[in-house]
């Protein structure tokens, strides 16, 4: 064989395999990146209505029984429980109702007051042991039985005012603003497949959240306005999608931004790595690190330090492991617990709204 030939083979070999190196590199950048805690869907969060741009959900139970995570343990869930305040030892007796004990699960539909002309609204569902008798006595105290069709549920005055009521025995609805009517269209079934999608990825973790934020309408983005490039990144997310997995003492806390293209999901990583750089640099500074407590700074250290940001697809992840250190003390304290039952019984201040505004947590 001539030199040219050989050369002209050897040419062709390094061709093909140039091409299959570059398709399979396409390939594993086009595949989007697995879901960080795929699960199947709690059945909770059927009972919210659809068309909410965010949810959330809580596994009490399961972190109930993780008795050396000190996610935990702050939440009062585990270890020792300290002795609870007065009020919360007052509310606890009159309903009969103790999160430590009697709740299990929490789903709850968020609408944020961008989207609603300025009045934000929460629906939240809870599942758990509830004294149907007592905790209908409670809230009549101040508030009004209302019948909503085959519905009866209890409105409290306050600001804002919080409805009740029971689906079940085990079951109850919470919403703030009266009623449990929502002003929200209806999903198409694009989005509603978009969403179960995006639940699917983070459903395996006992704590997670998912957000539609291709709807969000033109002023959500105001504040953005003086910056072309971060309005222009902020618009191309499309979802975003949290989730925090207990382990031991270390929890561990993965965040998904779902990008429109894989052109912007790549800007977004770049942009993300350039504010780490500029965020150590400020975190250096010994006049910014006398302005934080202890706990602000560890953590503010590892997120800047230990998260680890990746880009594939359209989805930018950014992940960090929550130690103890950055939790604080791994121990509830009496008023943080009284705190922690009135928000997840209502997820919006329960607590406050039968009791008063001056009773807020």
């Amino acid at each position: 064989m001539s030199s040219a030939k050989r050369a002209l083979v050897a040419i062709t070999l390094v061709a093909c395999v140039a091409a299959v190196g570059a398709a399979l590199l396409i390939y594993h950048w086009r595949r989007p990146l697995a879901g960080p805690n795929a699960g199947t869907e709690p059945s909770l969060l059927s009972q919210l209505p659809p068309g909410a741009p965010a949810v959330a959900y809580i596994d009490v139970a399961a972190l109930r029984k993780l008795h050396d995570s000190s996610l935990a343990t702050i939440l009062g869930l585990a270890g020792e429980t300290p002795a609870q305040d007065r009020e919360y030892q007052a509310f606890v007796r009159e309903t009969g109702f103790d999160y430590t004990r009697d709740l299990d699960q929490v789903a709850a539909a968020f609408w944020p007051s961008a989207m609603r002309g300025g009045e934000g609204r929460t629906l939240a569902v809870a599942e758990g042991r509830f004294d149907r008798d007592k905790i209908k006595a409670y809230a009549l105290r101040t508030g009004r039985e209302i019948s909503q069709g085959p519905q009866t549920y209890y409105e409290v005055p306050g600001d804002p005012a919080v409805s009740l009521g029971f689906l079940s025995a085990s079951r109850i609805v919470i919403s703030n603003g009266g009623g449990f009517g929502v002003l929200t269209p209806l999903p198409s079934e694009s989005d509603k497949a978009a969403m179960r999608e995006r639940i699917g990825r983070v459903a395996g973790a006992p704590i997670f959240a998912v957000a539609r934020t291709d709807h969000l309408p033109p002023t959500f983005y105001d504040p953005l306005r003086s910056s072309p490039q971060f309005e222009h990144l902020a618009h191309s997310v499309s979802g975003l999608m949290v989730a925090a997995q207990p382990d031991a003492e270390i929890v561990h806390v993965t965040l998904d931004a779902e990008c429109d293209s894989m052109a912007n999901a790549v800007e977004l990583a770049t942009v993300a790595n350039g504010f780490r750089v500029l965020g150590s640099m400020a975190l250096s500074d010994p006049k910014t690190r006398k302005q934080m407590t202890k706990q602000q700074l560890a953590f503010l250290s590892a997120l800047l330090g230990e998260a680890k940001l990746s880009q594939q697809d359209r989805i930018v992840r950014l992940t960090l492991d929550v130690t103890p250190a950055m939790l604080g003390e791994a121990t509830p304290e009496p008023h943080a617990q009284a705190s922690v039952g009135r928000a997840l019984i209502g997820a919006i201040h329960i607590g406050a709204g039968l009791r008063g505004p001056s009773h807020a947590p």
